[in-house]
């Protein structure tokens, strides 16, 4: 367990989300993010009476098309399991995706289009990680097809502290894109 051990406890929460990235034969892109809530303890809900443990008050997808610029070409919503019938009134608001990129200013426009009362709380937190799964998905490829893998930047430069152009990863690793400080002096022999 990475973490220190726990003080004695009882589960009452159980979130769950998975994404999966998928290359499609029509030349797009498949993200697909499932989120699920359960409770660890039976609890009465107005509309749907009593939820008993390993009932989700949560199970919701999403599927985003995307093509190789990660721009949504399509969108698929759907809630299986929610506290209120209503909830899946919401779910047309989601087309409004289309055409946005996955990119720099992602979380604002979403938030633009699909924040407070026009969209779903639990759908909208999850089109964080699908954003971060669609990166994942076609960075690797892209970046595999152009040139053999030798064409441009890697993508993940300078996304996180460890691949910081100026840090040993990036000398290591990619070292035509390395911007830190060339060494100085000479090593000392062995032996010495």
């Amino acid at each position: 367990m990475p973490l220190p051990p726990a003080a004695e406890r009882t589960p009452l929460h159980t979130r769950r989300v998975t994404c999966q990235g998928y290359e499609r034969t029509d030349g797009l892109w498949d993200i697909e993010g499932h989120i699920t809530d359960e409770k660890h303890y039976a609890f009465d809900n107005e509309w749907r009476g009593i939820i008993q443990p390993g009932q989700f008050l949560h199970e919701m997808w999403v599927r985003l098309t995307v093509d190789d610029t990660l721009t949504v070409r399509a969108v698929e919503v759907s809630t299986d399991n929610s506290p209120f019938p209503h909830c899946p009134a919401i779910l047309p608001n989601f087309q409004r995706l289309v055409g946005l990129s996955i990119a720099s200013g992602w979380t604002n426009a979403v938030k633009q289009r699909l924040g407070r009362t026009e969209g779903c709380t639990h759908l909208v937190e999850l089109l964080g990680p699908v954003a971060t799964t669609a990166f994942q998905t076609l960075a690797p490829v892209l970046s595999a097809r152009r040139n053999g893998g030798k064409g441009g930047p890697p993508p993940v430069l300078n996304t996180c502290h460890v691949m910081a152009s100026d840090g040993p990863v990036v000398k290591r690793w990619f070292p035509e894109h390395y911007t830190g400080a060339p060494e100085t002096g000479s090593a000392e022999p062995e032996g010495v």
